[in-house]
């Protein structure tokens, strides 16, 4: 299997140049045994709750895999796109990309309220929970060959800022060099970029979100964008919404296969590829092709994504309630 190491053959210059200039995710301070003993019933318990969400609804898996991504892009996995609005901050949730779009808040209650009573107290944290109930998503959706220990030992943010997350989250309508710089400056790379994107794999967007591609653009499909006009007109019906690809309840390939007919349901996601040769382009043909390749490096980018900048030892705090600070 050509994994991680051999691709990255094709990135070797972009790398090379940004590894001066990005910062280092930490993993020093994490550990997926944190709640071994603390807490030993904590990660079954969420893997439980996340499948009943889903069996109810397979959408939110996508749902809680995105709500792992816009924490860890607004100042590190620190559960602080949880927090609701107070009178000394506006929080996250209603930032541009945000605003009527992230949701599955009502099964991360669900799951802090159990693992409260089960585990005889406040012991894990928000931000923990994210970052398990993602994986455990994606597991469910996609198969064994995405399972993974999620490092822990996250603590929870105490604020939030609804600027942070409007200048640190990539939306929908960004070119290709916006995404590779907002993705190198959090500490990933184009590999990343690539592989994070895929996410889409599952779930849907709303009408507003892909509009101006369906209309507009022309490095698309004809047949596949008039398809869409049908739920999404040009004017109105903005939150009609259209799957993410054409398998949106599984987590595989069909994402980059979608791209290669260019068939990427949102402007940022055919950015990806171009059919120009690009090392962008050599990705997205080679995890189309290479699906357990794909599953090995996802899995390693969601792992370093998990990592970047959590609040670990004293600082912080392990909320109580994920939507309010103690």
């Amino acid at each position: 299997m050509a994994g991680r190491q051999s691709v990255l053959v094709w990135v070797g210059i972009v790398a090379a140049v940004a590894i001066a200039l990005i910062p280092t995710c930490t993993t020093a301070q994490l550990d997926p045994d944190v709640y071994k003993k603390s807490c030993p019933q904590a990660l079954p318990i969420i893997r439980s709750i996340v499948k009943k969400a889903i069996n109810r609804e397979a959408r939110i898996g996508a749902s809680l895999l995105r709500l792992h991504f816009h924490d860890c892009f607004v100042n590190g996995c620190d559960g602080s796109v949880l927090l609701d609005d107070t009178a000394n901050f506006t929080g996250e949730k209603t930032a541009f990309p945000n605003l009527n779009s992230i949701r599955g808040f009502d099964v991360v209650d669900d799951i802090k309220a159990t693992l409260n009573s089960v585990c005889h107290g406040n012991v894990v944290s928000c931000a923990d929970i994210l970052a398990v109930a993602a994986r455990d998503s994606v597991e469910i959706l996609g198969g064994p060959s995405y399972s993974y220990e999620v490092l822990l030992g996250r603590r929870d943010a105490t604020t939030t800022s609804i600027n942070d997350a409007n200048r640190n989250l990539p939306p929908p309508f960004f070119n290709f060099p916006q995404l590779l710089s907002n993705f190198q400056s959090h500490g990933l790379d184009l590999q990343d970029l690539v592989l994070l994107s895929a996410g889409h794999t599952i779930g849907l967007a709303r009408c507003t979100t892909f509009r101006t591609r369906i209309y507009n653009e022309t490095n698309i499909d004809p047949e596949f964008a008039a398809s869409l006009k049908q739920g999404c007109p040009s004017n109105g019906g903005d939150d009609n919404t259209a799957p993410l690809d054409s398998t949106t309840a599984s987590f595989d390939t069909d994402y980059f296969k979608a791209l290669l007919e260019k068939k990427g349901l949102l402007h940022s996601d055919q950015e990806l590829f171009k059919g120009d040769g690009s090392d962008s382009d050599n990705l997205v043909q080679h995890y189309a092709n290479n699906p357990k390749d794909f599953a090995v490096d996802f899995v390693a980018s969601m792992i370093k994504m998990g990592s970047m900048k959590p609040l670990t030892g004293s600082d912080g705090e392990i909320r109580l309630n994920c939507r309010k600070i103690n």
